[in-house]
């Protein structure tokens, strides 16, 4: 994994402009520890930084090819799960590699087959190729979207970054948001919509599509989409399917140069991905796997079980690594550095998130990547096979909006009165509404059937995304990568099609998932009900962000004041968040992670000096 830069300027001499692309690059800094690179032409000018996962000596960037006098030039953050398929074909048309990198693979499938190289490319990127000949840029996001891929179209210039904050380093680039961007984050965030970079003028790449920029403009495209079919196997070859699918995604991902991990909660989703990569290393020689969990200070102390959240992890944890037989790593927070690491989450994530759900994980990984240089975890389950209580809760399922934010009308509450007027459930139920135009109907299917085709995609394009976002940035800004097998596309494609009933297979959530993996784990964690994100649960947490609000709330220069309406944050911050009765951003953003959202906010706003018009 990496972090890419570029700009392209096919009117202008960028050559002397290295200065400012180096600048931009080292922002990057935490996504590739290992190595820098620049490359640098009359008209285009690609900064890479690089962290060493695959084949240290030969997949340096920027990389540059020549075929036949034509110079071709890439700079790429992600890996290839298929490389050596990809690497045969382009052999047996006669093209030759000097490194067994995925970057070389990459760089010579698009001089192979341009645009559509994309199609024949199974694993998690975002890349930008230079033509030089053509005086063309390509870029292209993965299909899931699990990695990042920002870009701006100033003048002549066009300038793209694996993350904000390199654009923000770029002269051209203002941190100014506009009346859109405060409705995404008001009205939306921690969630953003497909595409967008907040920030005005700043967009990204959306999943699956791809983008050339030449001297006829700019053109994207999307690339790959969901297609609704009927299910035709029954229910037993659709567990075989389901765990054929699953392993050989799991084994694919262990691939690398640089020791690999899994992060383990004990739940169904962690403890398959450490249960069949505990298998792969037992059986190819490769010793002891490596786990990692994470608790807070105290949790054991204060824990209340809920209809959410039934039971803690440490337990489960025990029964899985006895299992396993993993090493194991038990990483405990302390709610001091939890309130502390806020700032360090908005910083990663260049907005404000998900509040201590991204502190602790930026913890978290800040840990792991004391041993680990990859790490698999369980991410996009829950999407996919039904995990969450919306796939099923009638409240949920006939909401007519995002079913884990319904909160829009309390949201505009805490709008202050130069912002109060914008239209922002109106906005909210536009991009609710868009979305739900592009689900892929199948024909013939009932209203109740197409209803949970819905519920699915607004999960894959929504909350899923958020969570990937989250993912990426945190465990990138510690210099980890983090690889999600769920996410794989193949796994993906075919669970769209399975019914809702064949998934809640013996009337439980992820049912389908559980018998799948019937014999690769204990039965009793196999029927664990499912369990979410560990967060904590000590007081002292909200009585910490509840002080550090409050301290904002008192200082008049706190640009946070420029927006939001100071007596309802007051009642917000003095209530506990009670005052503001529905969960912000599904069940884990209830009232203290709001405060922690708001501070958030506002560090966002002082860190990276952000203007509003």
């Amino acid at each position: 994994m990496c972090g890419i830069v570029g700009w392209v300027n096919l009117k202008e001499d960028l050559s002397e402009k290295r200065k400012i692309m180096e600048e931009m690059t080292n922002t990057l800094v935490n996504r590739g520890p290992d190595a820098f690179g620049l490359y640098n032409s009359a008209n285009a000018l690609f900064g890479h930084r690089r962290l060493i996962v695959v084949d240290p000596e030969g997949g340096g960037q920027p990389m540059t090819r020549m075929i036949e006098d034509r110079e071709y030039t890439m700079v790429y953050n992600g890996e290839l799960y298929n490389t050596e398929e990809v690497r045969k074909k382009l052999l047996d048309l006669g093209y030759q590699f000097m490194s067994y990198s995925d970057t070389e693979v990459l760089l010579v499938s698009y001089i192979a087959w341009g645009p559509d190289c994309v199609d024949h490319l199974n694993g998690i990127y975002a890349f930008g190729i230079w033509d030089e000949e053509e005086r063309r840029l390509f870029m292209a996001r993965d299909r899931l979207g699990v990695k990042p891929l920002f870009y701006t179209n100033k003048g002549h210039n066009f300038m793209f970054a694996s993350e904000l904050k390199a654009l923000l380093a770029h002269p051209m680039v203002e941190p100014i948001i506009d009346e859109t961007g405060i409705m995404e984050l008001f009205g939306l965030g921690p969630a953003r919509p497909l595409g967008s970079g907040v920030f005005k003028d700043v967009k990204e790449i959306p999943p699956a599509h791809r983008l050339i920029w030449d001297e006829n403009g700019c053109k994207i495209q999307q690339y790959w989409q969901l297609e609704s079919r009927p299910h035709e196997e029954d229910l037993q070859t659709t567990i075989a399917h389901t765990r054929e699918l699953l392993v050989d995604a799991i084994e694919r991902q262990l691939v690398s140069d640089v020791p690999v991990c899994t992060f383990l909660s004990g739940g169904l989703d962690s403890s398959a991905i450490s249960a069949i990569a505990s298998n792969a290393f037992k059986r190819d020689g490769k010793g002891q796997l490596h786990t990692y969990s994470i608790d807070y200070r105290d949790n054991d102390i204060y824990f209340k079980p809920s209809e959410f959240q039934p039971n803690s992890d440490k337990m489960w944890i025990k029964k899985m690594t006895e299992f396993l037989g993993s090493q194991h790593h038990d990483i405990i927070i302390d709610t001091p550095q939890l309130v502390d690491a806020l700032e360090d989450a908005v910083k990663a994530r260049d907005l404000p998130g998900m509040a201590d759900v991204d502190s602790s994980l930026y913890l978290f990984c800040k840990e792991v990547r004391e041993n680990a240089t990859v790490a698999l975890s369980g991410e996009c389950a829950d999407e996919i096979f039904g995990g969450y209580p919306w796939f099923r809760r009638p409240q949920d399922i006939h909401a007519n909006t995002f079913p884990w934010s319904k909160s829009v009308k309390e949201r505009k509450m805490m709008l202050g009165s130069s912002y109060n007027h914008l239209p922002l459930e109106e906005y909210v139920a536009s991009q609710y509404e868009d979305t739900l135009k592009q689900v892929p109907a199948l024909s013939g299917e009932s209203k109740e059937v197409h209803r949970m085709r819905e519920i699915s995609y607004l999960n894959l394009k929504w909350f899923m995304i958020t969570l990937l976002n989250r993912k990426d940035r945190m465990s990138m800004a510690n210099g980890l990568e983090v690889r999600v097998p769920f996410a794989d596309h193949r796994i993906v494609e075919y669970a769209w099609n399975i019914p809702i009933e064949m998934k809640y297979t013996g009337d439980r959530e992820k049912g389908l998932l559980r018998q799948a993996l019937a014999g690769i784990l204990p039965q009793e964690v196999i029927d664990r009900k499912k369990s979410p994100y560990p967060k904590t649960h000590n007081p002292g947490y909200l009585k910490a962000v509840q002080r550090k609000m409050k301290m904002i709330l008192q200082d008049p220069t706190s640009p946070i004041l420029q927006i939001v309406d100071k007596h309802r944050m007051w009642d917000i911050v003095n209530s506990g968040g009670a005052s503001f009765d529905k969960p912000w951003f599904g069940q884990l953003m209830t009232g203290p992670q709001l405060i922690a959202y708001s501070i958030q906010m506002n560090q966002w706003m002082k860190a990276y000096n952000v203007r509003f018009k």
